[in-house]
């Protein structure tokens, strides 16, 4: 089960390392868009979530205390969500539909790091192929 584990680790992990490599390479545009959908925070804003999505992405992958980079991914990804696929915002029918859709998907997102959190949080370095133990433990 370590390797399964592993794997799922990889594959969440992808996701926001990619994306945090996108929010920095293109910090200006996505400023842009971010300002354009009414996000605070700015070019800032858009570093900062960078980051935090590329440290989150790295303690998952090596699991290096991945309970706290777990609720770093959720802790992002919650306003980014509102602010960025606000669909009840939308007039446009596709429009709408295309932010729902997004909106979904974080909120899924967002489960899958509490899931990751309390796994590493409750069963710790026992999930097998981690460098540390968990800061956060839940007996």
């Amino acid at each position: 089960m370590d390797i399964v584990f592993l794997v799922a680790r990889i594959l969440v992990a992808l996701i926001f390392l990619f994306s945090a490599f996108g929010h920095i390479a293109a910090a200006n545009a996505m400023a842009q868009y971010a300002a354009y959908k009414g996000a605070p925070g700015g070019k800032a804003g858009v570093i900062l979530s960078g980051v935090a999505m590329g440290i989150g992405g790295v303690m998952i992958l090596l699991g290096v205390w991945g309970e706290i980079g777990a609720l770093l991914i959720a802790a992002t990804l919650i306003p980014i969500t509102f602010f960025m696929h606000a669909y009840w915002k939308e007039s446009d029918a596709q429009a709408k539909q295309t932010e729902q859709i997004s909106f979904n998907k974080n909120l899924g997102l967002i489960g899958g790091a509490l899931a990751l959190f309390l796994l590493f949080a409750s069963q710790g370095a026992a999930m097998g192929l981690t460098i540390t133990e968990p800061l956060i433990t839940l007996a």
